[in-house]
């Protein structure tokens, strides 16, 4: 079977070009793939190694292949080598780099092979061709689109630069897009899940803090507050964690025990950690606190899950609104109602569900968790000092 996979390509040695050109004459050579697109050349500066080095000719191309990641890198390996590229000093000079940026969808995390690249949502001049060919390709990480991941880099502010954030259920969906956001506007993020592997990836990616809790556990709650709080103060505690009971084995339970681990997870877990956080804010002198409800908990839903999520949400709603007068003027509170999200249950969602979110929402698409994330960017950023007590719905227009 075939995978669709991108390389970065780079020189800055002799005839920039002409290197460019052979590079992907000689991978299009290879009986095991199949060169389908090539972007511009781009002229950049270089980024670190020793002084006065050339500028780069850089780009980037798509391919498919029948071989493994493994296969492909050390075919790339093989091309750079057969072009005189000669390994010296780190990120100096060379006639030709080719780097593998993404595998299909395929994530590795090994010493001498790592997909994505690691640095590719840093860097402006391996996003600038990738997103020339593929805007919407996605990192498998980040779930952010190379065309989005550029304009992060070219245009975005560092508004938090100095400010520590916490972002509670963050290594997937919506905690893991608002995460992302915070770091790229300057912020030093503490990140918070449940899976070592998960957090310990992102953390990497993000250069962020991260710690282990489940949250449906009291004594977990209290701990994650005081090794968060360890090195330094929160400036923004951001409270997205919540109950999957609409995928996986949890969806088969009773009524009864969704609503019990919702009551703890979503509302008592919210509650404490606001009140516990909002205190020690409060004594510092400043912070921001945004917990996250439901568009439709005020209006209503059919059907068990619409029962669940209106009564858990609302709660965490109304809880925000009476937090934000108890804080203030020391203490921002905020609440974010999403809509329909395309999240874990709505990539999986049926047809008919599919065109209920496109009737009922005017936008006419699903919200994606980036959506959700930037309006985070900004109610915890200094841009919203006189935003305080409000539910801000993130839902494409739609009223019910």
């Amino acid at each position: 079977m075939s995978t669709v996979a991108y390389i970065a390509l780079g020189s800055n040695l002799g005839d920039r070009k002409s290197n460019l050109d052979r590079a992907v004459e000689t991978l299009g050579r290879h009986s095991t793939m199949t060169v389908k697109c090539v972007s511009s050349y781009y002229e950049t500066e270089p980024v670190g190694g020793p002084p006065g080095q050339e500028k780069y000719f850089n780009a980037a191309l798509e391919l498919e292949t029948d071989l493994s990641a493994r296969q492909l890198l050390q075919t790339l390996l093989e091309t750079e080598a057969s072009l005189g590229r000669v390994r010296g000093e780190k990120d100096g000079p060379r006639v030709i780099d080719l780097d593998l940026l993404l595998f299909g969808d395929e994530i590795y995390e090994e010493a001498d092979l790592q997909v994505p690249h690691p640095r590719m949502h840093e860097r402006v001049f391996v996003l600038e061709p990738l997103a020339e060919i593929a805007a919407e390709v996605r990192h498998p990480i980040l779930e952010r689109s190379a065309s989005d991941l550029l304009w992060g880099l070219k245009h975005a502010g560092r508004e938090l630069s100095g400010m520590r954030a916490v972002v509670t259920g963050s290594t997937s969906g919506i905690g893991k897009a608002i995460a992302f956001e915070l770091s790229r506007a300057g912020a030093s993020v503490v990140l918070h899940g449940r899976k070592e592997k998960t957090a310990r990836r992102l953390a990497h990616l993000l250069h962020a803090d991260y710690q282990l809790a489940d949250f449906a556990r009291p004594d977990e709650r209290q701990r994650f507050v005081e090794l968060a709080w360890q090195r330094k103060p929160i400036d923004i505690w951001i409270n997205n964690a919540g109950a999957d009971t609409l995928t996986g084995h949890a969806a088969s339970w009773s009524f009864d025990k969704k609503l019990e681990v919702l009551l703890e997870v979503d509302v008592k877990a919210t509650i404490e950690l606001s009140r516990t956080v909002g205190a020690r804010m409060k004594e510092q002198g400043s912070g921001v606190i945004l917990n996250m409800g439901w568009d439709q908990a005020e209006t209503g839903m059919e059907g068990d899950s619409g029962e669940l999520f209106a009564t858990v949400k609302s709660a965490v709603m109304a809880f925000s609104k009476s937090l934000s007068r108890s804080l203030a003027p020391e203490v921002r509170v905020n609440c974010i109602a999403p809509g329909w999200i395309k999240t874990a249950w709505g990539k999986t969602a049926s047809a008919s569900w599919q065109e209920r979110v496109r009737q009922e929402t005017p936008l006419e698409r699903w919200g994606l968790p980036e959506d959700v994330a930037k309006a985070a960017r900004w109610l915890v950023s200094p841009a919203a000092s006189f935003i305080t007590g409000q539910v801000v719905r993130v839902n494409g227009g739609a009223v019910r």
